[in-house]
């Protein structure tokens, strides 16, 4: 399938159609998901049986944390790859009554509808596998101009990702540098995981989710100008740290889980590249951790549901951890 892509690739640069993707590209070099070549479940794979009734059979008290933020008008974006969330009523009441009095109804049934307009990245959301490309590549060695149309992705969107149940982990680094959260590009380093870790009482096993806590969650839609200066988060050796263990999912109190901007002021997003498109590990971000923290829970059953938008990059989730 490579082969033959490559071989597409080169006829139309040969007449001048398009540039031949850079071999020298990290993603080029990928190769195939090692579940094999038309996977597009990337490390949901990991989500066994198993794994899920360990994390239910964790649950002892049936207390449930939300770990999600409410979305509304005042959720921060980020312009211009994101637009704003609006929200508007399309059919009210009043409407509605009027409606069905003209056809005959006596009982004043009234409805209340709305019209909503956002990007799919708004509010606490999960990123698709195919939010991503390594160049004109994206996970599981797939041609980002074959996949990605006007009208969504014919392959990673985010109907293909899995119903997540498993155990959830909480990094809580935000306290390692004395204060209540870490600062703008503050880089979470393999050894904060692993120290958080230990403090926790934890170790990474296949299949469980990251939760990284770094304290900027306060700021989000409280002070959207402060909150989108940038970020604390993992820079690529963090994300390998955790994925090399067997993490399905990296989640975060932030934008975009990653340190913004990043130490290398020529990368931009390296960890989306490196989680998404290389490894088929999927993104949660700007994740709600406060109760978490307060309430010192290091481990929870964490449970979050992506909504099958056909073809959609990410989508807005609630999810939730069970004790």
């Amino acid at each position: 399938m490579l082969a033959s892509t490559l071989e597409q690739w080169q006829a139309k640069a040969n007449q001048g159609d398009t540039p031949m993707p850079n071999a020298e590209q990290d993603h080029f070099t990928f190769g195939h998901s090692k579940w094999g070549p038309a996977d597009q479940l990337g490390a949901g794979n990991l989500l066994t049986a198993e794994k899920r009734l360990s994390a239910l059979g964790s649950v002892k008290h049936g207390r449930v944390y939300d770990l999600s933020h409410e979305i509304h008008m005042g959720a921060p974006y980020m312009a211009p790859n994101q637009t704003p969330y609006l929200m508007s009523i399309w059919a009210s009441w009043k409407d509605s009554i009027k409606r069905r009095r003209a056809m005959g109804f006596r009982n004043d049934a009234g409805t209340n509808l709305e019209r909503v307009e956002m990007n799919m990245h708004t509010g606490t959301h999960i990123d698709a596998l195919g939010h991503f490309s390594s160049g004109d590549f994206l996970f599981n060695g797939f041609c980002a101009p074959e996949v990605v149309t006007d009208w969504g992705l014919t392959k990673l969107g985010i109907e293909q990702a899995p119903a997540i149940i498993t155990r959830g982990l909480v990094f809580d680094v935000a306290g390692l540098d004395g204060g209540e959260h870490l600062n703008p590009g503050r880089v979470v380093t393999p050894d904060d995981l692993a120290r958080a870790a230990q403090a926790g009482g934890f170790s990474v096993e296949p299949g469980d989710v990251a939760l990284i806590r770094s304290g900027w969650g306060r700021y989000f839609a409280v002070d959207n100008a402060k909150y989108l200066t940038g970020e604390p988060g993992i820079d690529v050796p963090g994300a390998k740290w955790l994925i090399d263990q067997g993490i399905v999912a990296i989640g975060s109190d932030n934008m975009a889980v990653e340190v913004l901007p990043n130490p290398d002021h020529s990368l931009g997003l390296p960890v989306h590249q490196f989680s998404l498109a290389k490894h088929g590990v999927y993104l949660i971000e700007n994740l709600a951790l406060e109760e978490l923290a307060r309430d010192k829970v290091s481990t929870v059953c964490f449970v979050l549901l992506p909504t099958k938008f056909r073809g959609a990059t990410g989508v807005p989730v609630r999810p939730v951890g069970m004790v």
